[in-house]
């Protein structure tokens, strides 16, 4: 049974058994490990909707076009991941990385090292390739 806000917890807005969607100071929405995660482990499998080529510029606009992940062979699709891939911050050093299934229709979310229970879990939105230190097109906290 997830976890809701309450005043006994009030930095975690909600959570699973694994991961917690919390308040950070100076960061807003987080997501975090509630307990310790290993190097390699997959941390999470999110389906994702795929959103048609023709649609992309219409969801872009709004504020789902912050979340969504560029998508197909071409990239000229979007995925907006459900669970909490799309709500992992960035981070230039980040503890996890994400594989595109596009067979599957979801992302997984791998740890890239050790992951302590409570640490906040990033990813580099620019993923890990030759693009992984390229600027973001907004400011990331």
């Amino acid at each position: 049974m997830p976890l809701t806000c309450s005043e006994t917890t009030p930095d975690i807005v909600v959570a699973s058994k694994s991961l917690a969607v919390a308040l950070l100071p100076s960061k807003g929405r987080g997501v975090i490990a509630l307990h310790a995660l290993r190097a390699g482990q997959l941390v999470e499998r999110a389906p994702v909707i795929v959103v048609d080529a023709a649609e992309v510029e219409r969801v872009a606009a709004t504020t789902l076009g912050r979340y969504y992940y560029e998508w197909g062979a071409s990239e000229d699709q979007a995925a907006i991941a459900l669970g909490y891939g799309s709500l992992y911050n960035h981070s230039y050093e980040p503890n996890l990385a994400y594989e595109f299934r596009e067979e599957r229709m979801c992302i997984d979310y791998l740890a890239l090292r050790d992951i302590e229970a409570g640490e906040e879990l990033t990813i580099n939105y620019n993923n890990l390739g030759e693009l992984a230190f390229e600027p973001l097109s907004f400011d990331a906290r």
